[in-house]
This record gives C-alpha cells, sequence and structure tokens, in this order.
C-alpha cells in the first residue's frame, strides 16, 4: 500500500485540530514548512513533517502537568441544568462540587440514563416549554443548558426575547429570566460562532443583556486541554447578572494532553482496561476497506483504485474529509465523537481491531465513569454519548462557577460585616 507523502492545507488543518491561518502563519514562522505544488503553486505538508509536530502536540509530556484549577465552594452552591442530556456536564459539575438540584431534558432514554445513575436527581422530563420552573427562583445559583443553535427571525435591529420565541434558546433565557440565577453557563458548537454570520449569537448576547445579564467575553474551550483524550471543542457563553460586580474566568489550560491509550487502557485517567461492551459493527465491504488503513490513516492511504470507488464523487471534491476511512491510533487523542460511530463522513475506527469503538470505549473517551450506565439500544447510547459534554470538561469549568460564586459570596459577606461595624 502506498501512502501518500504529501497533506493538502484542509487535511494538515484538519489533522492537527488548527486552524488553515494558523499553518500559513506556522510556514512564515518556519515552525512548520510547505512545499508548493509545482502547477496549482497550493500549500503541501510532508506528511512526516506533520507526525513529528504531531508527536509533539499530543505526546502526553513528561513535564508534570502544574495547572490546577480545582477550588473547594465556601457554601452549597445549586445547579438547575437544562437540556441535560445524559449527564455528562451535570456529573463533572457535581464533581467539581456544585449541587445539581434539579435537570430538564425531553429524551426519554436520556432521563432513563440520569434517574438510574443519580437516583436522589430530580430529573424533570419532557418538553422544556412545559415547565415554568419559577418555584427555583432565589434557590439556583447556576443555570446551565446546551442548547440547539437556531437562527432567530430578525425584527427591526436590536433582537429581542420575543423574537427568540419558538427557539430552544428562548427557553434557556426565559428559565433565566424566571429563576434569576447569579451565572448562567450557556454551550454550544463551535459552529455557533459563524452561525448566519454571527448573527445569531449576537442575539443571543442581546437578549441576555435584555433580561440583566451582562456577558464575558465567549470562548471556545479545546477538550484536549481540560483532561479529556478527545479533539472536541465547546463554544462557552457566560452571563453574570448585572448587579453582580465579580468577574469570571475560564479554567485554564493543562500541559498534559491525554491519547487514547490513556482513555482506554489502565493510567492515569483510568485505574483499569476499558470494559468490554457491545457496539456497532461495520458492513462486509467497509471492514475490507477499513482494513488496508494504518493507525493515524485515513482513505488517502488506501490504493488510488480504491480511494475511488470509497468516496465515489467526494473523491473529486476538495477539502480534506479526513474523518472518511480514518483509524485513530494509540498516541493521538481520538477525534470528536459523533452520535453514530459507524457514519461514513465521520469513521472513528480502532487502532487494532477493525472496528467502531463499543459503548464503553465512548463512554471512555468522553471521560465517564465506568460505572455510569446508559440506557436504551446500542443506537440510543451512542448518541447520548456522542452528544454529552465531555465530564472531565464539565469539571474543570464547575471550578471556574465555584470560584466566581465563592468571590460573590465573599463579597457579600464583607459588606454585611462593614454595615454590622457601623
Amino acid at each position: 500500500m502506498v501512502i501518500n507523502k504529501y497533506l493538502s492545507l484542509s487535511e494538515t488543518a484538519e489533522m492537527l485540530g488548527k486552524s488553515k491561518e494558523t499553518l500559513r502563519r506556522w510556514d512564515r514562522d518556519g515552525i512548520l514548512n510547505a512545499v508548493r505544488e509545482p502547477v496549482s503553486n497550493y500549500r503541501l505538508y510532508k506528511r512526516s513533517d506533520v507526525e513529528n509536530l504531531m508527536g509533539t502536540l499530543f505526546e502526553g509530556n513528561s513535564l508534570t502537568d502544574q495547572v490546577t484549577n480545582e477550588v473547594k465552594p465556601l457554601k452549597t452552591y445549586n445547579v438547575l441544568e437544562l437540556f441535560a442530556g445524559a449527564g455528562g456536564l451535570a456529573l463533572g459539575l457535581e464533581k467539581a462540587g456544585l449541587s445539581c438540584i434539579a435537570l430538564n431534558e425531553v429524551d426519554k432514554w436520556a432521563c432513563q440514563t440520569l434517574r438510574n445513575n443519580r437516583p436522589h436527581w430530580n430529573v424533570l422530563e419532557g418538553d422544556v416549554k412545559n415547565y415554568s420552573f419559577e418555584e427555583f427562583e432565589g434557590k439556583v445559583d447556576v443555570v446551565t443548558g446546551g442548547f440547539p443553535c437556531q437562527a432567530f427571525s430578525y425584527a427591526g435591529k436590536k433582537l429581542g426575547l420575543k423574537d427568540a420565541r419558538g427557539t430552544l434558546f428562548y427557553e434557556f433565557a426565559r428559565v433565566v429570566q424566571a429563576v434569576k440565577p447569579s451565572i448562567c453557563i450557556g454551550e454550544n458548537v463551535r459552529g455557533l460562532l459563524s452561525h448566519d454570520k454571527g448573527k445569531t449569537l449576537e442575539g443571543m448576547i442581546s437578549i441576555l443583556d435584555e433580561i440583566g445579564y451582562k456577558i464575558v467575553p465567549v470562548k471556545v474551550l479545546k477538550a484536549i486541554y481540560y483532561r479529556v483524550p478527545q479533539k472536541r471543542e465547546r463554544l462557552i457563553l457566560v452571563g453574570i447578572r448585572k448587579d453582580i460586580e465579580t468577574n469570571f474566568s475560564y479554567p485554564k489550560p493543562h500541559n498534559k494532553v491525554y491519547n487514547l491509550k490513556d482513555a482506554l487502557k489502565n493510567g492515569e485517567l483510568f485505574d483499569s482496561e476499558v470494559p468490554k461492551s457491545p457496539g456497532a459493527k461495520y458492513p462486509e465491504h467497509k471492514k475490507k476497506v477499513l482494513d488496508l488503513v494504518p493507525p493515524k490513516g485515513y482513505w488517502r492511504d488506501l490504493p488510488v483504485d480504491i480511494q475511488k470507488e470509497y468516496m465515489g464523487g467526494s473523491y473529486y471534491l476538495g477539502g480534506g474529509k479526513t474523518g472518511m476511512a480514518r483509524r485513530i491510533g494509540w498516541d493521538e487523542p481520538s477525534l470528536t465523537l459523533t452520535c453514530s460511530p459507524a457514519q461514513k463522513q465521520t469513521e472513528r475506527c480502532h487502532p487494532d481491531e477493525t472496528r467502531p469503538f463499543t459503548v464503553r470505549e465512548y463512554a471512555r473517551i468522553q471521560t465517564f465513569p465506568d460505572e455510569w450506565e446508559f440506557s436504551g439500544s446500542i443506537a440510543q447510547q451512542y448518541k447520548q454519548i456522542g452528544n454529552a459534554v465531555p465530564v472531565n470538561l464539565g469539571q474543570e469549568l464547575g471550578y471556574s462557577i465555584i470560584q466566581f460564586l465563592n468571590d460573590v459570596y465573599l463579597k457579600k459577606s464583607q459588606k454585611v460585616e462593614m454595615s454590622l461595624s457601623h
């Protein structure tokens, strides 16, 4: 089998998890040099150069990981979570030291997952529209939610809450307005930054402003820097109630990046091998193709005639498509997991065996503990895990929330002391 010696700009950007602009800058700065394709003058990168750089970017380096975001709550802080899914964020916040007093979720299997694992959690099953949440006013410090990103219809220049009606962000904002927490945290896909040329995010910010919340600059957190062995990104939208003058700081990224071996083997992240569990299978024709792909390889590593047959019309289109026929390597983080592990566009093949990751392997890559069980069919379980916020990312975010709430609490206490002393 001939392995392509060169990668396109798109392919290199996707493999390294960097933007094309970053790669152009690295080329200028001599960090990763491109060569020019003689006919088209396109940038190409030597595969060996990229793999060497991947080693330095993704190997769990031998430096001790000095960063710690851990902070203990000075009192009990309560969270109300919307669009809770299978509990990745809620579990992470709980591990940080926050208390989830209610969770809303529409998917019945995800609700079953939440109840089975945390019988004491108050799981409010059903459409968020059917709950007023007014009973939580004054009882909740944080409202969180991973609302799906839908565009708004624009009415006039300033987008108000009423213009967002019918979207799930409207429901998120409605609940925040009803409950009046000190802080609200929305999380979403990175694509929200550019959704409708940035107008959707702009609209969300103006709505939170309208209901009394100032927005911390939006940030995309890369999960690999927060103890998650997966190149997943989540956009975080933080609103602070306007009567509160305390600043919020995002969690500091860790130095160490964990890889697939850390996820599935006994080591720092987990103290045992990944448990056996059922999983999806590839159809025979796909298995024959993927058998030819080496670890860290993808469709470009196939013989050209098989590339053309497997890719069909996509073979002639632009873009790297590095998720297609992709086999993950032990010494790199997994690519972002999807809700369906055997989809053609986003294959995540096991390094040694020609199969998708099993349910428990999926859960490990998302940093769920092995005892967290998922309800429903295998397809339902994959969907719940694929949609989740990685637990460790949720925990790191939880420490930032606790630090913020501790500061608010201390300022309040000082004010009370000062008024008593006068």
